[in-house]
Formats: structure tokens, sequence, C-alpha cells
């Protein structure tokens, strides 16, 4: 038979006042609990303006960056520069090297949610790569009261256009009241939920969840069929986005902005980064 997903833990999002440009900031998924949900890292849900996040480097790791409102600049020292908007993502293989900015644009407050997932050893010093992801790109999956838009990965007949490294899947899931959905993921892929916006029942189980409640769903870590995940939305507006993604079970050491598997390795990318093997600054 085929698994069932189910909301196995979840936990309210808590935020904290930050000193202007920054406004806010909440963890979606705290770094501390990164051995459980493997491959993911952290999340961070951020309010800013511009100013907030200059130039800086990354190496180690991949990004996944929603934007939730306002205007995001992204410019990296690779030349590129693209302003992303409500609905859209932007993908950054941080790979060996990564030196970028993101940024309000004028006096724009941004809202995002930018997820950290990791990269095996024998990825963290692949090429540097950045791909942005439009809205108006993603295919459209409509049901009876919502529709869903699948960003990454392959389910409900479509295939998301965002390739990265580690493969994932992203799907955002909007829903009027009464509305249900089922999707199916890999059964072996770690998998959690963020709730955007109303009221939701996750599961067979049907267990509720609110805006701004993330949750970890079952899963099967040696399983090698599919599973089905299923919603149904409580509210007339109602917002979801699940993320899933294979465990890669390594040991790192997230510090800074680095992400490795050793100590030793943070210490070189720092000393990389002030040697200038990181590039100009991205301005």
């Amino acid at each position: 038979m085929t698994f069932q997903r189910e909301l196995k833990e979840k936990w309210r999002v808590e935020y904290t006042e930050m000193k202007f440009p920054a406004i806010q900031k909440g963890w979606v998924l705290p770094v501390e609990r990164w051995r459980e949900l493997d491959p993911f890292i952290l999340m961070a849900e951020d309010w800013f303006k511009k100013g907030t996040f200059p130039d800086h480097p990354h190496r180690g790791f991949q990004t996944v960056t929603y934007v939730v409102d306002g205007r995001l600049e992204h410019i990296d020292n690779a030349g590129g520069r693209e302003i992303l908007e409500p609905g859209d993502v932007q993908y950054m293989n941080a790979g060996w090297a990564a030196r970028h900015a993101e940024d309000g644009v004028e006096n724009d407050i941004a809202h995002t949610l930018q997820l950290w997932l990791n990269l095996p050893k024998d990825k963290k010093n692949s090429d540097t790569v950045y791909q942005n992801v439009y809205q108006e790109d993603v295919p459209v999956v409509s049901f009876e009261g919502g529709r869903l838009k699948v960003f990454s990965g392959h389910t409900a007949g479509v295939a998301g256009p965002l390739d990265s490294i580690v493969p994932i899947t992203l799907t955002e899931w909007t829903m009027g009241e009464g509305s249900s959905y089922t999707i199916h993921l890999p059964e072996n892929h770690n998998a959690f939920i963020y709730m955007l916006a109303g009221e939701a029942e996750i599961g067979t189980e049907k267990q509720a969840m609110r805006k701004h409640e993330a949750g970890l769903l079952t899963f099967r870590e040696t399983g090698e069929g599919e599973s089905t995940l299923a919603i149904r939305s409580k509210k007339r507006r109602t917002k979801v986005l699940v993320y899933s993604g294979q465990p890669i079970g390594e040991e790192i050491v997230p510090h800074g902005p680095f992400v490795m598997n050793t100590m030793e390795e943070i210490n070189q990318a720092f000393e990389d980064f002030r040697n200038g093997k990181f590039g100009p600054p991205a301005v």
C-alpha cells in the first residue's frame, strides 16, 4: 500500500524585532535541529529593507529563497542582477565560493523565506550557480477550490523548473474553504510544511495547522516508492508551502555564512575569503 504522510510534529514560529534596516526575523527551521531536518539546515523568515544583507560570502550549501511580499534585489559578483517579486523563487548553489547581496528595493519591505539546503561532501566544491524562477513560469495544477504550483520536483503530473543539485520538491498550495488535494512525494524524502495563511487539516489524521506554524511530516528513509500527502483547507484563504528532500546523512558544521563537514574546513573558508579567493565584492 502507498505510504500516507501524517503530521509528525508541529511548532509555532516565534518572531524577534531586529535593528533597522532589518525589521523582524523568525526561525521556521532552527539550525540546531539540522540532524532531524536533513537535508534541510535551517529556514529563516525575514522582513527587511535595503541595506540589511549587503555583499557577503557562502560556501558548502544551497539556498532556496521564496519572496512572500515586497521586492528582493539579488546582486552577485559574477555579474548577475535581478529583481524578484512576490511568488518568485531564487535558487543558489553556493558551491565552493558564492559572493552576493540580497536587499529590499527602494522603500519596499522585503518579506522572504530563505531555506538552507545541504550539499553532500563531494559537491561542496561544485560550481556556483544562480537560478531565478519567476511565478509565471511555474506550472499550475488546478483542483476544485484551489491550485497547486510546482516550483521543483515531479508531482501532480508536472515538473517544476527549479533545478537543484540535491533534488527537492517545492509546492505552493492556495486553497479555499473546504477544498482538498493529495500529492505524491518520494517516500524516502524528509518533508516539512509551512503555513503562510489560513488553516488546514494535514494527512488522513486531519491534524490542524494554522498560519505561522511549521511541521515535520512522517517519512520512510529506506523506502523506494511513492507516498501521498493530503491537505484540506479550513479557511477561505489558505496558503501552504511543502518542501521535501532525501536526507544526505553526513555530519556538518554550520558556522556563520558557511556549511562544511569539519571545523577545519570552516576555518579554511574564512581564510580563503580573507585572501580574495571568493572574488570581488557584489555591488
